[in-house]
């Protein structure tokens, strides 16, 4: 465990103490968290809870990317919202941004009201550490993919319907990307599907909860303790499963981060 020598001038970490004595962590991985940027696309469900985790957990630059409104049936799954913001029918970055100054004003927190495309994921994305999916739908995480395997950018995939939720790390050059798993985006489950289906919300805090804590590892400087693995979770089952996935070989090699093919960034 590191021995963390307290000055006066390291009274602005205070709030972190608890963090920062933790043997995986300490007063480095603290540093470079405040220092580390996150791009969140989609302040939903898993958008609000990855973002209040990396609020509170000190990570310097926070961008929230949607084109969405709070409305009364978001706030059962979704934080940092009360039912005023879904009275106001508040644009969601806004109304995120505002709640998460309001819990640690040290965060730079930047609101962006558009939907993430090929036209502009260069300009959001592209000064930014580790990439977090908070959308509802696969063809914006097949873009996300592109960009982040072509630029070297870790992201973290997730997804809640019901009660299942599946959450996988991207770390190009280390690990399967997401086209090694699924060849295009699957014409099942869209975002209507949480209209449709219904979502448990426990669900998206917990698996938001695992995204989180994967991003830290990342931001902290510890990638080694990132889990390699695609999760799988089914909160009213009861059942986990972890599959260990390989990138293609020989002449089936992934379209995107084996033959450098990266159709999504296109129009």
């Amino acid at each position: 465990m590191e021995r963390i020598a307290w000055t006066t001038e390291m009274i602005p970490l205070l709030r972190y103490r608890r963090q920062m004595v933790l043997r995986d962590l300490g007063l480095a991985a603290q540093k470079r968290l405040m220092a580390g940027r996150a791009l969140i696309v989609g302040v939903g469900g898993l958008g609000t809870w990855t973002a209040e985790l990396l609020a509170r957990a000190g990570v310097g630059f926070l961008r929230l990317v949607d084109d969405d409104r709070v409305e009364l049936t978001n706030i059962h799954r979704q934080a940092l919202y009360d039912e005023s913001d879904g009275a106001a029918f508040l644009p969601k970055p806004l109304a995120a941004a505002k709640r998460l100054r309001e819990i640690n004003q040290t965060v730079r927190v930047e609101s962006v009201e558009a939907r993430l495309d090929w036209r502009n994921i260069a300009g959001l994305a592209g000064d930014v550490d580790v990439i977090l999916d908070g959308t509802d739908n696969w063809p914006s995480r097949f873009l996300v993919n592109d960009f982040a395997v072509k630029h070297g950018k870790p992201w973290i995939m997730a997804g809640v319907v019901g009660t299942e939720a599946q959450t996988m790390v991207i770390m190009p050059g280390r690990t399967p990307c997401l086209r090694c798993v699924l060849d295009a985006p699957p014409e099942t489950c869209t975002a209507d599907c949480c209209r449709t289906t219904g979502v448990l919300g426990p669900a998206v805090a917990a698996i938001a909860a695992f995204q989180a804590a994967e991003a830290i590892k990342i931001l902290a400087g510890r990638p080694e303790a990132v889990n390699p693995n695609l999760v799988k979770f089914d909160f009213w089952q009861n059942t986990v499963q972890q599959m260990r996935l390989q990138r293609p070989t020989g002449g089936a090699a992934c379209v995107c981060c084996g033959e450098e093919e990266y159709e999504f960034l296109e129009a």
